[in-house]
């Protein structure tokens, strides 16, 4: 039987991003149950500890997910459709940005997270989602992933390289619009949402890296973002590649 609360789940949810999404839906709504997903219980049970400190309307858990791993996916999926029959939102926000030291190495790691990652867990979770009155399955990207701006000399991340992370998120981008096309039948609203310039493990651990040499904003701004997503204000949207003042070219 379905769940009485708009069950969320969120790949990559102990940190950047994730966390902040996590936290900004938790206390937005005694409706919205976030499932916390990351692969470190441990860090996933410190993240729910930490949001739950705040005071929250609605209620979090936790489930060990790795993108990168099917048994991993095969075993969230069944324990969310054991705890709550069904899922109302599955956001794909994990990602990376391999360091390694072959091009080879950094292909292989980013595009097996960004990419096949979320992928492997849409595949698995449609069917929870199918059971939804009212399901999204966002898909969390970059605007460095678009082709447009990146090839724009006029725009202020042009001389930004990060090949393989842009590639990954215009393959992601990709996977969306096929997505959207697929599923539209089905009544599963599809979006790639760039979550903007904010504080993010992604660039580095270090301060400077985090907060992009003290550029980048509060993460909880993309919280917003997904919020008004699934609270219904982007409707005229689906299928585009969103950010939180509009909508970016391909």
């Amino acid at each position: 039987m379905p769940s009485p609360s708009t069950v969320v789940l969120i790949t990559g949810a102990n940190s950047g991003v994730g966390y902040a999404t996590s936290k900004v839906l938790a206390s937005a709504s005694a409706k919205y149950h976030v499932i916390l997903a990351s692969r470190s219980l441990e860090k996933g049970k410190a993240a729910s500890e930490a949001i739950q400190a705040t005071g929250i309307k609605g209620k979090i858990s936790i489930v060990q997910l790795d993108v990168t791993d099917e048994s991993s996916i095969a075993a969230a999926a069944k324990q969310v459709k054991k705890d709550h029959g069904c899922l109302d939102v599955l956001v794909n926000n994990a990602g990376v940005s391999s360091k390694a030291q072959t091009l080879k190495g950094q292909l292989e790691t980013t595009l097996n997270t960004n990419v096949i990652g979320a992928a492997l867990m849409t595949e698995a979770f449609i069917p929870l989602l199918l059971k939804s009155s009212n399901p999204y399955l966002l898909y969390i990207s970059s605007g460095l992933g678009s082709l447009n701006l990146s090839s724009d000399p006029a725009h202020f991340d042009y001389r930004i390289d990060a090949r393989v992370y842009r590639m990954s998120k215009a393959a992601l981008n990709m996977l969306m619009v096929q997505d959207s096309k697929n599923l539209e039948e089905h009544g599963i609203k599809v979006f790639a949402v760039c979550p903007g310039l904010v504080e993010s493990n992604l660039r580095g651990q270090g301060q400077q890296e985090r907060s992009a040499g003290g550029k980048a904003r509060s993460p909880e701004e993309s919280g917003q973002t997904i919020l008004r997503i699934i609270e219904g204000e982007r409707e005229t949207d689906v299928g585009k590649f969103v950010h939180k003042d509009g909508v970016y070219p391909w």
